[in-house]
């Protein structure tokens, strides 16, 4: 075989073997930025979700320590919400929430509370229900590579 020839044919199996380098690298670059904007994305409306849960359960249990008629509806709302978690959360989250609904639901069936036992919950953190349920989301979001918010 003539030189020529071969150093044509190794030229042009170098330009191949570049050329089909660069595509497969531009794919998994491509591939992997994807992957990260669907994490995002997941992550903002989990973190939307639990904002939307802890408002909610926090206006039922101030409800809840002041009467002694369930807001059936709005123990609803948040069991539609734990629905949600189901298909975007871990367990453990999943299971916090649920926690939450029945010491919520525990609390319409107590008497209601006067100033001083308010007080006296505050001091001993009972008066905060949703403490673990937030320690959960954290803990859950910088196990998938999510810290805190900046």
């Amino acid at each position: 075989m003539d030189a020529s020839v071969v150093t044509a044919l190794a030229a042009l199996a170098g330009a191949a073997i570049g050329g089909f380098t660069t595509v497969v690298v531009s794919w998994l670059m491509q591939r992997a930025r994807a992957r990260e904007q669907r994490l995002a994305h997941y992550q903002l409306r989990r973190q939307e979700l639990y904002k939307e849960f802890i408002d909610q359960a926090s206006m039922l249990y101030i409800d809840a320590l002041q009467s002694d008629k369930p807001d059936v509806s709005g123990l609803m709302r948040l069991y539609a919400e734990i629905s949600r978690m189901r298909v975007l959360s871990s367990q453990t989250v999943v299971a916090s929430a649920e926690q939450i609904v029945k010491g919520i639901i525990n609390a319409y069936l107590k008497p209601n509370k006067t100033v001083p036992e308010l007080r006296q919950m505050a001091d001993t953190g009972l008066l905060d229900p949703l403490r673990n349920f937030s320690e959960s989301c954290r803990a859950e979001s910088e196990s998938l590579g999510f810290g805190p918010p900046d």
